[in-house]
């Protein structure tokens, strides 16, 4: 069964361009000519949230919304970002789905994003937690809108074992970051099936998320090489954005275009205890494409870092090639927050000041001795 339903998806040939250039998929590349099969393996292997019909209405039974068609695609954007997450903490980046796939930590997660109101990541809980950002049930969602509600639901789902953080005002703040994911004495959860496991650690595996406004109507040209870089940062999660109205969840890029999951198809709602083959459902076929040029200028930038290395590793990589070298940096990286900033003051010269970080000074403010915090130097 399995190896017919891979050679149904390899018959696809209009998914990845046949080019020299290198395509990357959250933050791995690949070569087209000799890793094609590999590009729709580990695209396959994506979760992929929909639109769904026919579950139980959100908020009560006297509520008419029993489908988040036409309303809830950044919704199901914010799904495919955490679940992912999920994927690469507890199953590894390189792990892959097949449709025989039973594995338990995988059928664990999925569970998670179910159309239930018991589901910690269901719709319903998204679009509920949503009033506390002022949008009703039925209202889209912007980027930093699921950015927040997400942020507040994941306290909330221990097993899970993730913070989030969400950088706001185009300023990825280090020293935040380490306050909140360096507990003394804390624990992270490892998964064993459905039991989770304590296991002593002093980092709590993040999930970052950098709103960003890139334009007026369109993306301003000088961002479209960092949006691009961003695709090839190892601890690249994507990008969460679309065209006007229209949320998708763009997975990588190849030259000028970038690959997206579409959450616009809509499918039957069903529990993956009920019927086995739904898992089917959370898996697209193919990817799309669309140039970098034609997404809304509203975007956040995803990044997961399982361990504190990870997040080092990651700032010296957005220092050295997003921040240094661009003519327009796509966000500002500063150790803390600048106090007393007036708006009067030059604004190129604190953007200056705050992109190059003084690592060594941070690593002796936290004390983070381990010997990979030298890739910071």
């Amino acid at each position: 069964m399995d190896s017919l339903f891979t050679q149904s998806i390899c018959d696809d040939l209009e998914d990845i361009p046949q080019t020299d250039q290198p395509v990357w998929i959250l933050g791995k590349k690949y070569h087209v000519k000799t890793e094609l099969e590999e590009i729709r393996k580990d695209i396959l292997s994506k979760l992929w949230f929909t639109y769904r019909r026919g579950f139980i209405p959100i908020g009560g039974f006297s509520s008419s919304f029993t489908t988040d068609r036409g309303w809830g695609c950044m919704l199901r954007c914010g799904q495919m970002v955490l679940g992912q997450a999920l994927i690469f903490l507890h199953l590894g980046r390189d792990w892959r789905w097949t449709s025989e796939t039973n594995n338990t930590t995988y059928l664990e997660i999925l569970k998670r994003f179910e159309d239930k109101r018991a589901a910690p990541f269901s719709i319903h809980q998204i679009a509920l937690m949503g009033a506390s950002e002022g949008k009703e049930v039925g209202q889209w969602f912007g980027p930093n809108t699921i950015a927040q509600v997400l942020k507040k639901l994941v306290v909330y789902d221990e097993w899970s074992s993730i913070t989030i953080h969400v950088a706001l005002d185009n300023t990825l703040i280090v020293n935040d970051i380490l306050r909140q994911c360096k507990v003394e004495g804390g624990t992270t959860v490892e998964v064993d099936g459905t039991e989770p496991l304590k296991a002593p650690s002093q980092w709590k595996p993040l999930l970052l998320l950098i709103p960003l406004r890139l334009g007026l109507n369109e993306i301003n040209p000088v961002y479209l090489d960092g949006l691009k870089t961003s695709f090839k940062i190892p601890q690249s999660l994507g990008v969460i954005g679309g065209k006007p109205n229209l949320a998708l969840y763009f997975i990588g890029c190849v030259g000028d275009e970038v690959i997206y999951l579409d959450p616009h198809t809509t499918q039957r709602s069903a529990s993956i205890d009920d019927e086995r083959d739904v898992d089917l459902t959370y898996h697209c076929k193919s990817a799309s494409r669309i140039s970098i040029t034609d997404i809304d200028p509203s975007v956040a930038l995803c990044f997961f870092c399982a361990t504190e290395k990870d997040f080092k590793s990651m700032c010296k990589t957005m220092q050295d090639e997003l921040l240094v070298s661009a003519k327009q940096p796509l966000f500002e990286l500063t150790a803390e927050r600048l106090v007393n900033w007036s708006p009067a003051e030059d604004v190129s010269e604190a953007m200056g000041a705050s992109n190059f970080l003084d690592f060594e000074h941070i690593e002796r403010q936290y004390d983070t001795s381990d010997e990979d915090f030298e890739l910071l130097g």
